[in-house]
């Protein structure tokens, strides 16, 4: 199974290619990672706990990242083996540009599943594959772009006005209670 797509991040292409090579970064951004070790150049070994349908597995396995184009593309490869569950493997070629506002990632993503996982059927698989690549590319633009400020709406803006009111108004009452004794 295949799926490609491209996300808009508003960081610069360095920030997310640091992102890229980062054992943290990926581990935040797995879905049901519980573990990454290792590095961009050694390959990362990870666990992931993850529900296919009926099937729920731990996987352990290993990705390697190779045709590796400094700051413009790589390709990661993984393979995880989930027990009686089956196995899981597949990779990415991911690529980089500038976009004016910040950095365009494409990715090519290539899947394949055995064991239980494959009696399944691959309505299951295409669908729960699609969904873990997105939710991983999600998860990724916004642990690279950080957290978005919260924006204020005008009913907010009156509450807080009102709430700071309020709190300015209570000590003047407590002070006028004190002098009449009230």
């Amino acid at each position: 199974m295949e799926l490609k797509d491209t996300r808009e991040i508003s960081a610069p292409r360095a920030a997310v290619w640091q992102a890229l090579l980062s054992a943290d970064v990926l581990k935040e951004c797995v879905p049901g990672c519980q573990e990454m070790t290792g590095s961009a150049a050694d390959g990362f070994e990870a666990t992931v706990v993850q529900k296919v349908g009926p099937v729920k597995a731990t996987f352990k396995g290993a990705v390697t990242l190779s045709d590796i184009v400094e700051g413009e593309s790589l390709t990661l490869s993984g393979e995880g083996k989930g027990g009686a569950a089956g196995f899981a493997k597949g990779g990415a070629q991911v690529s980089l540009a500038d976009n004016g506002t910040g950095t365009l990632l494409t990715y090519e993503v290539d899947a394949k599943v055995g064991g239980k996982l494959a009696q399944l059927g691959s309505r299951i698989i295409d669908s729960f594959a699609k969904k873990m690549a997105d939710q991983f590319f999600e998860r990724f633009q916004t642990a690279v772009e950080g957290d978005p400020p919260e924006e204020t709406t005008p009913a907010q803006a009156v509450a807080a006005a009102a709430e700071e009111t309020v709190q300015q108004a209570a000590p003047k009452k407590g002070l006028l209670k004190r002098i009449f004794g009230g």
